[in-house]
């Protein structure tokens, strides 16, 4: 089943203003402006912090676009979280509680039980882009599709990498990777896409295990035309929700409105026809986590007054036949209040409130449109939600500027039938020095965390046990970021992004896998 076409109206002339998502025909970098949001004068603020964020956080173990199968995701219940250890949560708790009684962090013995990392340097072999990575002893790596490499149609690969899911297509050894992309800037060529001017993307990677290590057959472009759009989130049916974090539109001289989830089904063998999936909201979207159960779309928001919502599709794995929008409140409370005063461990009722107009006419000059209608209901106020993934019978969401310190909050919303659930705070940093908060939490096959840091003087790619215990698996040079790391459906192979920083570090973005001993430690 593909998407249905929208058709598209280019514009005829191309008009120029300034803001955040403003059209620039420029050189390509990231738009800095971004972190530039202006702050409603009637809604409580919060400074602005590092991001957090779980995207593509889990594998997904089932490759289709066919109607019968997207039903048959209700009878596999929640295979692509089953393996989530709430342990591993209780174990960034304890780090905390250790924390605040001013004791160290306690560090793996033998590093998680892999011994001391080694540099290590591999060559993409298509584009020539080298990396060196630290790895413990056994493991090795593999570097693919640098940004402006070729895809298979001579298109350059489109740069910033982002979230990322591993699917599996049936076959043994055989993989897909679909990725996003989250350029803000003007595309490079128009008449492809949703909108021709924007240069946001997902891209589809073709990875098979071949003698010991795994080989990246061929990428493609699946999805153009977005903006912003470097998160999202896999569903239970095989395909990729890609998420834009903007509400830009026409007037800010884009071809057409932004703010929109667009779905990529991974078994797609070239650019899907792009869907936006108005139903669902137009906000600055950030990542989504689906309950295999009810089909619920959970849905998160990227600002400093944010919602956390829910889009609960008219017939389960449809999300293009309609459905109806919601924002969570908490029972008993107007408009609570979650960003500060907040203790872990306790457990708050809460319900949902319809949002009546989820793709308003004034979303492109109030970001908060779709937010608004909720608070105006009662609803909560997080601080800059960013991942999410589904995972235990419960949806885990991260705040990037939530506690009492503004470093970072887990939350965890519990459904309890189709009406409401429990909203229960699981994880506070108290100090910053704990942890450079990641950008990306993916589960290991044995059950604990592998956490993806792009902030802090060496981000590292982080292992973290259920007993709290901290431990650097692999780093990258010069103060790479990390993002989007997941494991293949068989836990084989971790895939991740890594970045640098700074001026035109979009252009430096490559994707990695890593494969070794994993049952040699703790992961």
């Amino acid at each position: 089943m593909r998407t249905r076409i929208v058709p598209s109206k280019l514009m005829q002339a191309v008009t120029f203003r300034s803001g955040r998502d403003s059209l620039r025909l420029a050189s390509g970098r990231e738009d800095r402006r971004r972190n530039a949001r202006p702050r409603p004068s009637n809604r409580p603020g919060a400074a602005r912090r590092p991001r957090i964020g779980t995207e593509g956080a889990q594998a997904v173990v089932t490759l289709t676009t066919g109607g019968a199968n997207r039903r048959s995701f209700l009878r596999r219940g929640a295979a692509a979280g089953g393996r989530f250890a709430v342990g591993a949560m209780e174990g960034l708790s304890a780090r905390a509680v250790r924390a605040r009684d001013g004791e160290r962090d306690r560090v793996s013995p033998g590093n998680g039980g892999y011994g001391d990392l080694r540099a290590l340097t591999r060559t993409d072999p298509d584009s020539g882009a080298s990396r060196t990575l630290l790895l413990p002893e056994g493991f090795d790596f593999a570097v693919c599709s640098a940004a402006g490499s070729p895809m298979r149609d001579k298109v350059p690969t489109p740069p910033a990498h982002g979230g990322m899911a591993c699917f599996a297509t049936g076959r043994a050894g055989e993989w897909r990777l679909v990725r996003g992309h989250g350029a803000r800037t003007a595309a490079a060529e128009e008449g492809r896409g949703y909108d021709a001017l924007g240069a946001g993307a997902t891209t589809t990677l073709k990875v098979r295990w071949e003698d010991g290590a795994p080989r990246f057959e061929e990428v493609w472009r699946s999805l153009s035309g977005t903006v912003a759009a470097r998160a999202g989130g896999p569903t239970p049916w095989g395909s990729w929700l890609s998420c834009e974090a903007t509400t830009a539109g026409t007037g800010a001289g884009w071809a057409r409105d932004h703010g929109y989830a667009f779905e990529v089904p991974s078994a797609e063998e070239g650019e899907v026809e792009p869907l936006p999936l108005k139903a669902m909201g137009r906000f600055v979207h950030e990542a989504v986590a689906v309950d295999p159960r009810s089909g619920a779309v959970y849905q998160t928001e990227d600002q400093r007054t944010a919602g956390f919502y829910r889009y609960v599709p008219d017939a389960p794995g449809d999300l293009a036949g309609g459905g109806r929008l919601e924002m969570l409140k908490v029972g008993g409370a107007w408009n609570f209040d979650t960003r500060t005063g907040q203790r872990s461990g306790r457990s708050l009722a809460a319900e949902w409130v319809a949002v009546d107009d989820p793709d308003p006419a004034g979303a492109e000059a109030d970001e908060l449109a779709v937010f608004n209608q909720g608070w105006a209901r009662g609803a909560a106020v997080f601080g800059r939600l960013e991942g999410c993934f589904y995972a235990d019978g419960a949806v885990y969401f991260a705040s990037a500027s939530g506690g009492d310190e503004g470093e970072g909050q887990l939350w965890e919303y519990r459904p309890l039938g189709r009406g409401g659930g429990t909203l229960t705070l699981v994880f506070e940093s108290p100090d910053a020095a704990l942890l450079s908060y990641p950008d990306a939490v993916a589960v290991s096959p044995g059950g604990n965390l592998i956490l993806c840091e792009n902030a802090g003087a060496a981000p590292a790619l982080r292992g973290a046990t259920r007993e709290g215990e901290v431990f650097p698996l692999a780093r990258g040079e010069d103060g790479a970021a990390w993002r989007g790391a997941c494991f293949s459906p068989d836990g084989r192979v971790l895939f991740a992004n890594l970045q640098d920083r700074g001026d035109g570090a979009q252009e430096s973005a490559v994707t990695v896998a890593v494969w070794g001993p994993w049952s040699k430690g703790v992961l």
